[in-house]
């Protein structure tokens, strides 16, 4: 990873290492959240009328499940029904950070293909900042999500990127192996990814603590 030793970043094979052994102490509760979320989607959106609750529930969800897998990350054990605690509490504020990071993503995308491509890995670590920074608005969790990414985007894409054979045979065993190993797994490293990017943009001073409090992004 591009300056690991002078910011202080783990680097990629570190990050993964580390990922796999919290996902083997927390295994069964890391495929059940990995897979929940997406089956709760699946069930919703079955009904004539229920589109609509997936196509917010979905969203929301996925904060939910950025969140577990952060606890999971740092060493704690999260109970799979945290996915549901709290889950209308802030909905709109989620629910709308997520969207408008979408949004942003596929305007850039109308552009060509590549911008739009760094600017979903600019905004990639929107659903954890909406986790666990409450105060921080809608709209200015894909601004922080930019902000700590700055530099790193090309190591968030490598990271995404080095999951391909597990994705690959995922794709081989009908999506088998995606649900038992490479989605919890992968989640579980791509929170840690996010938890080194916030440390290291909170030291570079590229992000403060009253941004997360919830003071608007100076631009």
């Amino acid at each position: 990873m591009q300056d690991a030793m002078r910011r202080g970043i783990l680097e990629r094979a570190e990050i993964k290492a580390l990922a796999k052994l919290r996902f083997k102490a927390h295994y069964w509760p890391m495929v059940a959240a990995a897979v929940i979320p997406a089956l709760v989607v699946l069930l919703l959106g079955a009904t004539y009328v229920g589109w609509l609750a997936a196509f917010a529930a979905g969203p929301v969800l996925q904060v939910h499940a950025a969140l577990f897998f952060l606890l999971c990350w740092r060493g704690e054990r999260p109970q799979v029904a945290s996915l549901f605690q709290n889950f209308f509490d802030g909905f709109g504020r989620k629910l709308g950070g997520m969207l408008w990071a979408e949004l942003k993503a596929f305007l850039w995308s109308l552009l060509f293909v590549i911008p739009g491509i760094v600017k979903a890995l600019a905004y990639s670590m929107t659903p954890y900042i909406l986790a666990e920074y409450p105060g921080v608005s809608a709209m200015d969790a894909s601004v922080l999500s930019e902000r700590i990414t700055q530099g790193y985007k090309g190591d968030v894409f490598v990271m995404a990127l080095s999951f391909i054979g597990w994705m690959l045979l995922s794709a081989f065993t009908f999506g088998v192996v995606h649900i038992l190993y490479t989605g919890p797994y992968m989640n579980t490293a791509m929170a840690g990814l996010y938890e080194e990017l916030m440390q290291n943009a909170l030291q570079e001073g590229r992000i403060t603590r009253e941004m997360l409090d919830g003071s608007p992004p100076v631009l």
